[in-house]
């Protein structure tokens, strides 16, 4: 390969590198927003089985407190039993009975409801709670390169800008020239090399004639068909 091609190769192989760092200001706060969102989304679902349980012992504690006081009631009930004289009046209490049961029921099926939902919630918090702590850890990790590769951009670029100003300086102005024309047009593909006797931009074949002239690198020449700088590299031309 010859010596313009490649310092063609590395000036632009430098504005590849220096595209995807001006990208990274763009898409690194991005993907921080997004580990952190996972983070959040994560300790979230652990508050909210935090609140479900707490709300559940809450409900455990007044049904429980709700059978007190009717098993209260109805042992107010059974005593004014000897008390009636009319079967009019013990038929009105025996319902009025029947519907204190029957409430003394209900909520000792909502206690073991809450039991159960107590227990289930106290396996689903410890599993959301591990989850949590894995999100965090991992996305912890991320948070801190990907802030650290934030932090070093700026230096990055100015170090791949020092270079390429080396590459230039050993270019001639026109081969800069054409590069830059190139280079606006087609972006990162701007020189090519020379695959199986076609260009490997538009992948148009080549005349033998203008293949020997890449392969002697002679002069600059560009594909007819999408005006790509085409360079002959040994490994995998043809």
């Amino acid at each position: 390969m010859s010596t313009n091609a490649d310092l063609l190769l590395k000036l632009q192989g430098l504005d590849y590198q220096l595209v995807e760092l001006e990208r990274s200001k763009e898409y690194l706060p991005d993907m921080i927003t997004t580990l952190q969102g996972e983070i959040k989304a994560a300790k979230a679902a652990v508050d909210e089985a935090r609140d479900q349980l707490e709300a559940t012992r809450l409900e455990h504690k007044r049904l429980e407190l709700r059978v007190r006081e009717k098993n209260v009631e109805l042992e107010r009930l059974k005593n004014q039993m000897a008390l009636i004289k009319t079967n009019k009046e013990y038929d009105a209490l025996s319902r009025e009975i029947d519907h204190v049961r029957s409430e003394i029921t209900a909520a000792e099926d909502g206690i073991l409801a809450a039991m159960e939902t107590i227990d289930n919630l106290g396996k689903e918090i410890e599993a959301k709670s591990d989850a949590f702590g894995e999100v965090q850890k991992r996305n912890g990790a991320q948070l801190k390169n990907i802030k650290g590769e934030m932090d070093s951009v700026g230096d990055k670029i100015k170090i791949k800008q020092g270079d390429r100003v080396n590459v230039l300086v050993r270019l001639d102005a026109p081969l800069v020239a054409i590069y830059e024309r190139v280079r606006k047009g087609k972006g990162s593909g701007a020189v090519v090399a020379v695959r199986n006797r076609a260009c490997s931009g538009c992948f148009k074949t080549l005349p033998p004639q203008l293949v020997q002239e890449i392969r002697r690198a002679e002069k600059i020449i560009t594909c007819d068909s999408c005006g790509r700088i085409l360079i002959w590299d040994e490994e995998g031309s043809g």
